[in-house]
């Protein structure tokens, strides 16, 4: 049933299920523009959130922005990761630079509700989802990165609050080839019934 829908976007069904993840450096101009990132940003907020604690941010990083991030990356890989190779190096300047658009996530849990940590830490990667969903409704692609710089201090503490946590670097563009379909697992394989 679903092979059929993969190149039909008819259905709100069939939409979904087109949906892949573009890779952040295959991604190119053009990006939404200022209100079409807002409308997907509302969109992402639109999140399953135990409380309606919002327990989620979103950092916009502006295009005029990324050589300070790239700066920011590498000097935090050499401080943090002494015996990091020149092609890492490299890696994370590129990491900076790809993709017109780039919005951090961010896990702000509310340490005073009683809502438990961990679900506001998954509202939080449902809020990440969502922002793929709005991207890929209004005709973009994005992806979803983590990497060392999402776990790094001296970058959370560039974006956030020690208490918060980098949930993923969300890259939004149009993509420069078609969208690779990856394996997906076996549907019996990952269901059961109690």
């Amino acid at each position: 049933m679903w092979a059929g829908m993969l190149n039909d976007r008819s259905t709100p069904a069939a939409f979904l299920a087109t949906r892949r993840s573009g890779k952040p450096r295959d991604l190119v101009a053009p990006g939404p523009d200022a209100d079409e990132l807002t409308d997907m940003l509302t969109i992402a907020a639109r999140t399953p959130d135990h409380g309606k604690i919002a327990p989620w941010r979103f950092v916009v990083v502006a295009p005029e922005r990324r050589a300070a991030l790239a700066t920011l990356l590498t000097e935090a890989c050499r401080s943090e990761k002494p015996g990091a190779s020149a092609g890492e190096i490299a890696g994370l300047e590129q990491f900076a630079h790809q993709a017109p658009t780039l919005v951090v996530v961010l896990s702000s849990p509310r340490v005073d509700s009683p809502i438990p940590v961990w679900e506001q830490e998954l509202s939080a990667g449902a809020a990440c989802m969502n922002l793929l969903h709005a991207a890929h409704a209004a005709g973009y692609a994005a992806g979803w990165l983590t990497g060392w710089a999402a776990f790094s201090e001296t970058v959370l503490g560039a974006f956030g609050a020690a208490s918060e946590r980098i949930v993923g670097f969300v890259f939004i563009g149009t993509p420069s080839r078609p969208l690779d379909e990856r394996p997906r697992p076996a549907i019996d394989r990952i269901v059961s019934h109690w």
